[in-house]
C-alpha cells in the first residue's frame, strides 16, 4: 500500500512496482483517512506513507493503520527538511520500521536512489510477511559462544557499544529505557540515519531513556554517564588521549554502503578497551556489526544480539549469530536485562 497526496509521486512508485514481478500494489490512497478506511481489506504486507499530507498527515495516521494493517511494516517517506526529520523520528519512535528520502526534483539522480532503496526495504519488510518466523522455522545454523568466566567488578565491561539499523529507534528505546539510568559505564550507539535525523533522535532517545544523549563532536572525552548517538554521515571511533578515551569522527568511506556504521565503532572499542567492551547488536538490514563483532570477541570482550523473531529485520544480528560472535541471541525484552547484569559484573 501507497500513501502520498503527491499525484506525481504516486505514479512513479506504482510503475515502479507494477515493473516488479516480485511486488503488488493492492492500494494507492491520497491521505491518512484513505489508507486507514481500505487498509483493513488491503491486507498490505507494507505501507509506504507519505509523512507530509493534508487532511491526515503520516503521523496522524500511523496508530489507525497498525490497528487497521497490524502485519505490516510501515516505511516512513520523508523529505530530509528539519521538520520532516523531526515527524519522522517520532514515527520511528512509534513504530514504524524504517523511513526512506522522498526524491527531490532539484537533486541529480534522487529518483534512482530512492527507486534502489524502496525496491531494498520492500525486499526486506516483505520478507517477513511472506516467511513469518515460527519457533520451528528459526534459523539455527549457529553455534553460540561459551560466556567467559565470572570477574566480578573487576572485569566487568568499561564501555557499551550498541548497533541497530531497521527498526532501531523503537528497539533501541526498548532496550536502553530499564537499564541507561542503571548503567555507569559510557554508552555508545551507531543508528543507521542520514545526518537530519540523528541530532533529532539523539534527544529524543535521551528523554526517552532518562539520560542525555546527544551527538558527539570530535575529541569529544568519553566520560562515565555519558551517551553518544553516532552523527548521521560521519563514522564514530573510540581513540586513546593525553586526558583518556574520546570520540573521533570522521567521513572516510562508507562501510557496509553506510555512514555511520556499526564496524568502525566496535572495531576501535576492541582496540583502545581491550576485552572490557560488550557489543549489542540490534534489528537491522545487512551484515554491519559482524566484523566489529570479531573484533571484540578476539580482544576478550562479550556481545549479544536481538533474536530473529522480535527482530524488524534479522540481518545484522543474524550476521553476528552466524559467524559464530554471539553468546546470547535474546528476544529484546530480555536483552537489556541481560546487558545490565553483564555491565554491572554479575553475568
Amino acid at each position: 500500500m501507497h500513501v502520498d497526496d503527491s499525484a506525481v509521486v504516486r505514479a512513479l512508485t506504482r510503475r515502479w512496482i507494477e515493473e516488479d514481478p516480485r511486488f503488488e500494489l493492492v492500494r494507492s490512497c491520497i491521505d491518512g483517512e484513505q489508507a486507514i478506511a481500505q487498509a483493513s481489506a488491503a491486507k498490505p504486507d507494507v505501507i509506504i506513507l507519505d509523512v507530509e499530507m493534508p487532511k491526515m498527515d503520516g503521523l496522524a495516521a500511523l496508530p489507525g493503520l497498525r490497528k487497521a494493517a497490524p502485519q505490516a511494516r510501515v516505511i516512513m517517506a520523508s523529505t530530509l527538511t528539519s521538520r520532516g526529520a523531526s515527524t519522522t523520528v517520532r514515527a520511528l519512535s512509534l513504530g514504524a520500521a524504517d523511513y526512506i528520502a522522498k526524491p527531490d526534483s532539484k537533486v541529480l539522480g534522487s529518483a534512482d536512489t530512492y527507486r534502489r532503496e524502496l525496491v531494498e526495504k520492500l525486499l526486506a519488510l516483505g520478507g517477513r510477511a511472506v516467511n513469518p518466523v515460527t519457533p520451528a522455522s528459526r534459523k539455527t545454523n549457529f553455534q553460540l559462544r561459551k560466556p567467559p568466566p565470572r570477574t566480578g567488578l573487576a572485569g566487568r565491561p568499561n564501555v557499551l557499544v550498541v548497533a541497530s539499523s531497521t527498526g532501531g529507534p523503537a528497539a533501541l528505546q526498548a532496550f536502553l529505557g530499564p537499564i541507561a539510568r542503571r548503567i555507569n559505564a559510557p554508552i555508545l550507539i551507531v543508528q543507521h540515519m542520514p545526518r537530519s535525523f540523528t541530532k533529532i533522535f539523539a534527544q529524543k532517545l535521551g528523554e526517552h531513556v532518562g539520560r542525555p544523549c546527544r551527538e558527539p563532536i570530535d575529541h569529544d572525552p568519553i566520560i562515565p554517564g555519558s551517551m553518544f548517538l553516532a552523527p548521521g554521515d560521519f563514522h564514530m571511533r573510540v581513540a586513546k588521549s593525553a586526558r583518556g578515551f574520546e570520540l573521533r569522527l570522521d567521513q572516510g568511506p562508507q562501510v557496509h554502503f553506510c555512514r555511520p556504521a556499526a564496524d568502525p565503532l566496535f572495531e576501535s572499542a576492541a582496540s583502545v578497551y581491550g576485552g572490557r567492551v560488550l557489543g549489542v547488536v540490534l534489528t537491522g538490514m545487512g551484515s554491519d556489526g559482524a566484523v566489529g563483532s570479531g573484533r571484540i570477541v578476539e580482544a576478550g570482550g562479550r556481545v549479544i544480539v536481538q533474536d530473529e523473531a522480535s527482530s524488524v529485520v534479522w540481518g545484522m544480528p543474524g550476521s553476528v549469530a552466524q559467524a559464530g560472535y554471539a553468546e546470547a541471541v535474546k528476544p529484546l525484552a530480555e536483552l537489556g536485562s541481560m546487558a545490565l547484569s553483564i555491565m554491572n559484573g554479575e553475568g
